[in-house]
């Protein structure tokens, strides 16, 4: 157990001297450390939303009155309640209020296709979904397959102040389809108004076991399943974050534009900010000109993201003069950061009075989110840093408990507080993925390949399971081509990730079509139709080739191997040599 004896003895304090190695975690609710903040801070603000400012207290007293409409259109503990929506207020409230009312948040992409929806609803029995006015018809076109009471519709403009709000409406808001008056819905003012008939007993006491949020992954095989997470999970997750960054005070600020239905975005971005008296500025909508002005605009003090979001960042004109010396954290997870523009990124901010560096973090959503990280002042060229106080990470020869040597490669497992509960419905893969070791800790088995080196730091390596990282999006080959295979035109197809400089990579499918429809153009205007009504718009594919024939492997398979080194090929022979 040599490589776990490392991890578990501190190497934070080790390099940084004053990051502590074991943390004290609450035993309540998500809500429960929300509350104990706004106690503290009653006046601080908690979050920014398009100019609008929100304090702790007026937040709780929101998510209270949230809770008790809540109860009074039957939500009741263990219910699940569906929240799809963007980074806006409203998400927020919910999704403490359903933590209060004793619910679990179920987390969805607003921009996922019907038929997705449709999934995530029945997967996890939803009773109650809470979604923006401009997603209602994706709801209402699926209703009748799921098992919904309540549809809860809400609009941005119900959280703007009186001038943003004009503008909103002369922009944007017109741009919104009209939801019938006798839509079967509940609009969002309508929602509040119950809460008024609701005096008490709106309160479950939950504990740091209870699960309180379902966020979705592909788990060891690549399909699409639903991952619980406790409230401990989340609440731990929060304290590790701070205790790793030693240079946050009350009142910083954090630039809240990775989407709450993420690991990422809603614990380190938002949970772990509200729960240690951070300041979120909300990003409802990602933009790089919008992001760029957030950052400069609000002299935010955090920012975290994928690298397709600081690749963007990096082009933006607007970003020439500014001034970033308010930045005191900037991290980089749910995709490799090439070495190429970390240094481009560190470069950046050194032009731009940063006295920081950019920090590469690690972690999957079977851990909410982040469980590795760099210490704010030691980096070593391709690592993504240390486990965090109270988390272990060891290297085994794949699928196995026997530990490599240090410089090794191997299958990289993961221990600590934020371990996930459970994939939902799914007990055999639960039982592959969460194994429990003669040291009595459970560990994860992530399905990733890295290394540790004989100081404890990690270093990626690539997926051992199948996966195509677009945009820091996790996008699973085998789920495109069913839905690509099942197009009437289409005999077969396989598909593959293509490095791409905005996304990292890119969905490409290579389609045999059946016999006698035309390989052109017109046919592919056709696929791609065919393909929107049933994936989501950041895992469609951007090309489409045609082959009269896949290549297979020996024993039959199609050999998606090859043609990701056929496009490898290609790429390489596009970029230019130096002598």
């Amino acid at each position: 157990m040599e490589n776990l004896n490392v991890t578990a003895k501190a190497p934070w304090t080790k390099h940084t001297g004053d990051i502590p190695v074991h943390l004290e975690y609450p035993e309540g609710s998500m809500f429960d450390a929300l509350r104990e903040v706004a106690e503290k801070y009653p006046n601080n603000v908690a979050f920014d939303f398009m100019g609008k400012s929100t304090t702790y207290k007026t937040l709780v007293e929101k998510v209270e009155a949230c809770a008790k409409s809540l109860k009074t259109i039957g939500v009741r503990e263990g219910d699940r309640v569906t929240i799809a929506m963007p980074n806006c207020p409203q998400a927020i409230f919910l999704f403490y209020a359903v933590n209060l009312v004793g619910g679990v948040c179920n987390m969805i992409h607003p921009l996922s296709a019907e038929k997705e929806i449709e999934f995530y609803l029945n997967e996890s029995d939803s009773v109650t979904v809470i979604t923006l006015d401009q997603f209602y018809h994706k709801i209402e076109a699926i209703r009748q397959n799921t098992k919904l009471v309540n549809v809860i519709i809400a609009s941005i403009k119900d959280e703007l102040s009186k001038p943003v709000k004009a503008g909103y409406m002369l922009t944007e808001g017109h741009k919104t389809k009209k939801i019938p008056d006798d839509a079967p819905v509940i609009r969002w003012n309508e929602f509040l108004r119950y809460g008024k008939a609701c005096f008490w007993k709106y309160k479950v006491e939950r504990t740091k076991d209870d699960p309180a949020v379902i966020l979705y992954s592909g788990g060891t095989t690549g399909k699409t399943k639903g991952i619980v997470i406790t409230n401990g999970n989340f609440n731990a997750l929060g304290r590790q974050v701070i205790a790793t960054n030693p240079m946050f005070r009350v009142g910083d600020k954090m630039l809240a534009a990775m989407p709450i239905f993420h690991g990422f975005g809603l614990g380190v971005c938002i949970h772990t900010m509200l729960i240690s008296g951070g300041r979120c500025v909300l990003v409802p909508r990602f933009t790089p000109k919008s992001y760029g002005k957030l950052i400069t605009k609000c002299r935010c003090n955090f920012i975290a993201g994928v690298p397709t979001l600081y690749e963007a960042l990096l082009r933006l004109p607007s970003m020439d003069k500014a001034d970033l010396s308010c930045l005191k954290g900037i991290f980089s997870g749910g995709d490799s950061l090439s070495i190429e523009l970390k240094k481009k990124l560190d470069k950046f901010l050194y032009d731009h009075n940063a006295v920081i560096q950019v920090r590469e973090g690690y972690g999957t959503t079977e851990t909410v989110t982040a469980c590795c990280l760099t210490p704010p002042h030691m980096s070593k060229e391709g690592s993504i840093g240390l486990p965090f106080p109270d988390t272990y990470i060891k290297i085994v020869k794949p699928d196995t408990d026997e530990e490599v040597p240090y410089g090794e490669e191997g299958e990289i497992l993961l221990a600590g507080p934020t371990v996930m509960k459970e994939y939902l419905n799914h007990p055999e893969e639960t039982a592959k993925t969460l194994r429990t070791h003669a040291d009595g800790l459970t560990w994860v088995y992530t399905g990733d390949l890295g290394m540790m080196d004989a100081e404890g730091f990690v270093y990626f390596k690539g997926r051992a399971k199948r996966m195509i990282i677009t945009s820091g999006y996790n996008v699973y080959p085998n789920q495109i081509e069913n839905i690509i295979d099942s197009c009437e035109l289409v005999q077969m197809s396989c598909v593959v990730g293509v490095k791409d400089d905005y996304r990292m990579q890119k969905v490409k499918a290579f389609v045999m079509l059946k016999e006698g429809v035309p390989a052109n153009d017109e046919t592919k205007e056709k696929i791609l139709s065919f393909c929107s009504k049933q994936i989501a718009k950041y895992a469609m594919p951007r090309e489409i080739e045609f082959r009269d024939e896949l290549p297979k492997t020996l024993v039959g398979k199609v050999a998606y191997r090859q043609l990701e080194e056929e496009e490898e090929s290609k790429e390489n022979k596009e970029e230019p040599v130096l002598a």
